[in-house]
C-alpha cells in the first residue's frame, strides 16, 4: 500500500466499515439486543465491505469502487427505510418483521435522534461520500 490519497480515503472507508460492523456485533452479541430482518439486510451489505476494502488497498480504486458501491446503495435504502419505520413516517404494517423481534423496536435513543438505524445511516453516508469522492478523483486523474 503506498501513501496515495485513494488509498488513505480507503483505508478511512474500512475504519467505517469495521467500526458499524463491529458496533453492530457489540449490540448484538455483548448488549444481547435481537435484531429485526432490516438490521440483518443492513448486516448482510456492511460486513462484506470491511473485507472489500481491506483487499481494495491491494488493487486499483476503480475496481474496488465497483464492487463496494452496490452493497453501500442497498444498505443505504434498508437504512433509510428503517429510519421511516423508526420515526412512524412509514406504518409499522408496511415492515417486512412479521417474526421475531418488530423493526419498530427503540434498543437505543442518543440525543433524542440516534437509534441504531440512524447510526448505519450515517455509516453508509460517510462510505457513499468517501466513494463517490474516490470515483471522481480516479475520473478526473485520466
Amino acid at each position: 500500500m503506498n501513501g496515495s490519497v485513494e488509498n488513505k480515503v480507503l483505508f478511512l472507508l474500512w475504519g467505517v466499515a469495521s467500526i458499524a460492523t463491529g458496533a453492530s456485533l457489540f449490540f448484538s452479541e455483548v448488549m444481547g439486543f435481537q435484531p429485526c430482518v432490516l438490521c440483518w439486510y443492513q448486516r448482510i451489505a456492511m460486513y462484506p465491505l470491511v473485507i472489500l476494502f481491506a483487499v481494495g488497498l491491494f488493487q486499483p480504486v476503480k475496481t474496488t469502487i465497483y464492487f463496494t458501491i452496490p452493497l453501500v446503495i442497498l444498505g443505504q435504502i434498508f437504512s433509510i427505510y428503517h429510519n421511516l419505520l423508526h420515526y412512524n413516517i412509514i406504518p409499522e404494517s408496511a415492515a417486512p418483521c412479521v417474526l421475531g423481534v418488530p423493526c419498530s423496536t427503540v434498543y437505543i435513543n442518543w440525543f433524542g435522534f440516534l437509534t441504531i438505524p440512524m447510526l448505519s445511516l450515517i455509516a453508509f453516508s460517510i462510505i457513499l461520500a468517501g466513494l463517490i469522492y474516490l470515483n471522481r478523483r480516479v475520473t478526473s486523474e485520466k
